[in-house]
Order: C-alpha cells, then structure tokens, then sequence
C-alpha cells in the first residue's frame, strides 16, 4: 500500500474516531435521567406500558453506546497496525485485504473470507427452564395416567374468553372463527364421545328408556342433518322404530 492511500486511510479513521469520541462522551444522553426527559418526578407511579416507547429509546441508546466503543477499540487497533507497518494486512491468513473492503470499513482487521461471523446470541430466559415443556410443572399430558385439570386446562378456559390475537394472526389462516382461535378449541368439553353429547338424562339419572334425551349441539345437529332424530327431544320408542325404519331400506343398509 502506498503512501498516498495510506494517508487517506489514516484521514479516516482519525475523522470516525474524532465522530465517535464525541458521541461516546454525550453517552446517548444517557448521564441525564429518564426522569428528567421525561419531566417526571419518580418513575415509580408510571406502569411499565406508559413509557415502553421511552424504555425501548434507552435500550436503543445502550446499544448504540456499546456499538460505538467498540468501533472505538477497532479504530484505534487499526492505527496501531499503521504504525507498525501491517496496516492492510488480514490478520488471519496474511494476504492483503482488498482497497475496497477498507474503503466501506477502514478499520477492517481481516479478509472477506475470514471474517467473523456476526455473534448471534442465543440466550434464552432462565424461566424457560422452569416452564418447559408448555406450562411447565402444572402440565400433567405428559404424565401417565394422568387426566385432572391442569395448568393447560387452566389457560383454555382463560383464552376461550378472548385474546389480543385475531383469525389473521395465525400463519396457517384456517381460523375462521374467533371460537376457534384458543389452544385445543376442538376438545370436547364435558364428555368423550360424540354420542355423549346427544344423548343425556336429567337431575335424576337414568331411570329408563325415556329418562334418555337429545340436546341441540353441533353433534345433535349433525345427527339431524343425517336424518337421524327428529325435534329436540326423542323418546326411546321413536328412536327403536326410526332405526328399524332405516335399517328396512336399502340405501341405507
């Protein structure tokens, strides 16, 4: 590399730092307290969603603040290496860094080829431990022989009630319904089988053939749509003759 060019590196690097340096002083704005941008006495009586646009601002701050000192310590390596005559040079292989990858990132320390890969954190919350799987300790689906109310169970009743999501939140776009929209919305509640919910009995059980009725549901529905009952309530006796009835045609057999 030539004098005149390293020149203008040099040029640059001093102008970024110089940039950088009052930047970094400033730290963001962030000597001054929130409560003082915010023309607040305490911050104590402000719940947490009445300044996460002011929290999100000093996080962004933090973060640009961070950035910047670590830009710092590169430009100032890079001046070092000027000064030792390896300015230029990728630190890993050798091989001369290409003019424009210096001219984009003056403080650049290696090749193309060798750069590191930007750190991705991949933290997760220590309360993850705790809740994993789904709901945690309170979930009993996993267990063997285990089919009480749980902490999942918990949750359905409480999201059957409503959310901030809507049908246009899921990715698959099946949802049609606000109905459907809580975890498991298909379940059947308070029986087993489909047939459990046509058929019931009253307050005093089953007593006989009669005490058994049939409730308007989806199932029930279904079931007349097929035509299979016929009003909202079918004694025993029309349901035997409505199945010999069927079972006499031939379609239907």
């Amino acid at each position: 590399m030539d004098h005149r060019m390293l020149a203008s590196f040099r040029e640059k690097l001093l102008e970024q730092k110089k940039e950088l340096e009052d930047r970094v002083q400033d730290h963001y704005g962030m000597r001054e307290p929130m409560t003082t941008s915010l023309q607040e006495f305490s911050m104590y009586d402000n719940h947490p969603a009445d300044i996460g646009s002011e929290m999100f601002e000093r996080e962004k701050d933090l973060a640009l603040d961070s950035l910047d000192r670590e830009t710092l310590k590169e430009i100032d390596q890079a001046l070092t290496r000027m000064e030792e005559g390896t300015y230029g040079l990728c630190t890993v292989c050798g091989e001369p860094i290409p003019h424009e990858r210096l001219e984009a990132l003056p403080q650049a320390q290696t090749c193309k080829e060798h750069a590191p890969a930007p750190h991705v954190n991949e933290s997760r919350p220590i309360e993850e431990e705790f809740l994993q799987p789904p709901f945690g300790r309170t979930s009993l689906d996993e267990k063997e022989g285990q089919n009480g109310f749980d902490g999942e169970d918990a949750w359905q009743i409480v999201e059957s009630w409503g959310t901030s999501s809507t049908p246009f939140s899921f990715q698959e776009g099946d949802k049609a319904d606000y109905g459907e929209m809580y975890i498991e919305s298909d379940e059947p509640d308070g029986y087993v089988e489909a047939v459990e919910e046509i058929g019931y009995t009253d307050m005093d059980g089953y007593h006989g053939p009669d005490s058994v009725h049939f409730m308007r549901s989806e199932t029930y529905k279904d079931y007349m749509r097929k035509g299979e009952g016929k009003g909202n309530f079918l004694s025993y006796d029309e349901y035997e003759e409505q199945i010999e009835q069927r079972e006499g045609r031939d379609d239907l057999v």
